[in-house]
């Protein structure tokens, strides 16, 4: 195992795969293969429609080529798997992807191949789930003809700060020596340097629950946020009166999507009740959190009511749909649940977003964007992502969508506590 004759078939080209591919494809012969044809005829054309890639950094991968045919990938030694890890509708692992892509990985995988892991899972996942299908299907035997790594993803969709270079990588291996290559590619590219986990498990584990531990430190702070809208106070003043604390930490009420955050700690206590532990904690953080969307379309009800607007048939206009500022990320958006919330109570709710995709926003969610916005026709206007161009409309602008008589409610807390009529 040497880096010289290294090279790198990366499967899967979404927000994590393919800023791996553009930073090996600097350095590595390189293949994406991605079983998406548009993808891929997205991607040869130079575009990334996630935005997680510019089109110069494209260009810059000198040794990047894509494909969506299985059969490219095939000569490839050093196998990276960066598919999804969703959850089903019971917030329970669906390991598909990751089952099916280790099916077509031990279709090309040879003798001497180390393949690694990106994608969230539990700990004991790769070792108990990917590496028995790659051994049945392709007949090599695990840490003899083939090994296995797994190195957690820690990409940041929309983040332009902290990137796959600037952020610190775990790796692991499965043997003490494919760990220590594992580690030696990977820091190859990453400048902020690399963190050799001790096994596969040890990784797999951190990675679950750093984003859980958000998770619940979001899910605290929203707690609060409904304590003290029952007592009339504002939950950001709280929070900056709290801060002036060296060691309190700077977590702010919201909604909590994405495919990250509000996934990976269902992968958590799913292990952990399989041997025999039910987890309370995270548990109960997950329940506030999920909660949050009904949560905002109540209090958005209640506040309508106390204005004497008429609930039935009121019209309600959300600014947002990713489940993040400035990103055009619309996996497991909380934002649905508000609109669905507000649909139960017979409101007209209208969603304008010009980073999403309405192609994709109808079909994962059979919901229509709206394309422009227009003045004095709305009973509420939500402001439910902090998008840039959100923010640069300003409250006149924001309250001229509305009626003669509304209200505005502020969910990312983008206004001041004076400019609308209710926040989070």
């Amino acid at each position: 195992m040497n880096l010289n004759n290294l090279k790198i078939g990366i499967i899967g080209l979404g927000y994590v795969g393919l800023p791996l591919a553009v930073e090996f494809g600097k350095k590595y012969q390189t293949i994406g293969f991605d079983i998406n044809t548009g993808r891929v005829l997205e991607l040869e054309s130079g575009f990334d429609s996630t935005l997680e890639c510019t089109n110069d950094e494209l260009k810059s991968a000198k040794l990047l080529t894509y494909s969506s045919n299985l059969e490219s990938i095939k000569g490839c030694n050093f196998y990276i798997v960066t598919v999804p890890t969703p959850i089903t509708e019971e917030n329970t692992p669906d390991l598909t992807p990751l089952k099916k892509a280790s099916e077509a990985l031990s279709k090309v995988i040879s003798k001497g191949d180390v393949v690694v892991f990106e994608s969230t899972v539990y700990p004991g996942a790769t070792e108990e789930v990917c590496i028995p299908i790659i051994e049945k299907m392709s007949g090599l035997t695990f840490n003899q003809d083939f090994f296995a790594g797994y190195s957690p993803e820690r990409i940041n969709p929309g983040d332009k700060v902290n990137r796959l270079t600037t952020i610190m990588k775990i790796t692991s291996g499965s043997t003490s020596e494919v760990a220590d290559f594992v580690d030696a590619v990977y820091a190859s590219i990453v400048d902020a340097g690399t963190h050799k986990a001790s096994s596969i498990k040890v990784a797999e584990a951190a990675k679950v629950i750093e984003n859980t531990q958000r998770d619940l430190n979001i899910a605290i702070i929203n707690e609060f946020a409904k304590i003290f809208n029952k007592l009339d106070i504002d939950t950001e003043e709280v929070l900056k009166a709290a801060g002036t604390k060296w060691n309190f930490l700077p977590f702010k009420p919201g909604l909590v999507g994405g495919h990250c955050i509000s996934v990976d700690p269902y992968y958590l206590t799913h292990k952990a009740q399989e041997v025999g532990y039910r987890p309370e904690v995270i548990l109960a953080g997950r329940r506030i959190n999920d909660g949050m969307g009904e949560y905002v379309a109540t209090q958005l009800v209640k506040k309508l009511a106390s204005k004497k607007i008429h609930i039935d048939e009121a019209k309600v206009l959300i600014l947002g749909f990713t489940f993040k500022g400035d990103c055009p990320d619309v996996r497991n958006t909380k934002i649905i649940d508000i609109v669905k919330e507000l649909k139960d109570f017979n409101m007209t709710v209208d969603v304008y977003d010009s980073w999403a995709s309405k192609e994709e926003v109808q079909r994962e969610y059979n919901l229509e964007l709206i394309d422009e916005l227009n003045e004095g026709q709305y009973d509420a206007i939500v402001l439910a992502v902090d998008h840039s161009e959100t923010k640069l409309m300003g409250v006149d602008a924001l309250r001229k969508l509305g009626k003669q008589d509304h209200v505005l409610y502020d969910v990312k807390h983008v206004l001041s506590v004076d400019d609308a009529d209710i926040r989070l």
